[in-house]
């Protein structure tokens, strides 16, 4: 690791921030550098500009992916270097699309569980379904999280590095017994099957990735399914339930309440409530009458 890299990595660790935002930024950083065949700290606006340009024009990213790239070039010559000659408020960002996510009906997620390849994808789908966590959470529970006496999921340092409690039922406390019943795991919930010095590690986040995929294929189900269509799926199956927008705040740990209103435009029970102005219309019944002849 290079003095320079090294420099920014104990910034980004004296701010607390997530290990996966570490790894996004050193990377961003690393790529930015790469493209220009120069260390970053010798570069300055005018590549930044067409970097920016080269990742949405040519390897076309999401608008998302851009803004991230940004953020860690931003961190790197604001925070790492001290620079204020960049001013990345100005730079323009790609318009994000708004689309609606993928959300299965429970029958949907039905077929998705009793298609997993073995117990353990099974289980995972299950917590994934029954809890709302994201993928990167799921990967990080440990055995020590499931407190069946409170009949709740501990989920330590989420996004953001907040902790919150998740309600658990009784169906998933017995899958999660059958599951540990037959696997033993120790430390991790679901830990890897590749050990490093003998310690145990959690799954990786592509393994439930495929999990989820491959159980989408088995059953048969044709819409584009990954682990966060799961936790879409719960959300939105709490709204039509009657949960109100602040409980499911919390459960899916969300920071803004704006994240979590998306689902009203997916929840049926909302879009049934809504009446329809055509209803409201007293429409005479069309009699069928033959056309008159032309004279």
């Amino acid at each position: 690791m290079t003095p320079l890299r090294q420099r920014m990595l104990e910034e980004l660790q004296r701010r607390n921030y997530a290990q996966s935002t570490i790894e996004i930024y050193l990377f961003a950083v690393g790529d930015f550098a790469k493209y220009f065949h120069k260390s970053p700290d010798l570069l300055g606006a005018e590549e930044v500009r067409r970097y920016q340009l080269f990742l949405v024009n040519m390897k076309q990213l999401a608008p998302s992916t851009v803004a991230a790239r940004m953020s860690a070039l931003r961190f790197f010559y604001w925070k790492t270097l001290k620079r204020r000659d960049l001013y990345f408020d100005e730079l323009p960002m790609p318009k994000a699309p708004m689309r609606l996510p993928v959300v299965l009906a429970p029958e949907e997620v039905t077929q998705l569980i009793e298609g997993a390849i073995n117990l353990k994808h099974r289980t995972l789908l299950m917590v994934l379904y029954g809890t709302g966590i994201r993928r990167a959470e799921l990967c990080q529970l440990k055995v020590t999280d499931i407190d069946s006496k409170r009949m709740v999921i501990h989920i330590q340092q989420g996004k953001g590095s907040r902790d919150r409690d998740l309600p658990m039922t009784p169906r998933l406390l017995e899958a999660l017994r059958e599951y540990w019943r037959s696997e033993r795991p120790k430390v991790y919930l679901f830990p890897s099957p590749n050990k490093w010095d003998g310690q145990e590690r959690p799954i990786c986040s592509k393994t439930v990735w495929h999990a989820c995929h491959n159980a989408a294929v088995r059953a048969g189900l044709t819409k584009a399914i990954h682990p966060h269509t799961l936790r879409h799926s719960f959300a939105t199956q709490h709204m039509d339930s009657g949960a109100d927008l602040r409980t499911i705040q919390y459960l899916l740990g969300h920071s803004d309440i704006k994240d979590t209103a998306r689902y009203l435009h997916l929840s049926q029970r909302h879009m049934r409530a809504a009446v329809n102005p055509l209803d409201q219309l007293d429409i005479k019944k069309h009699s069928l009458q033959e056309p008159p002849e032309n004279p």
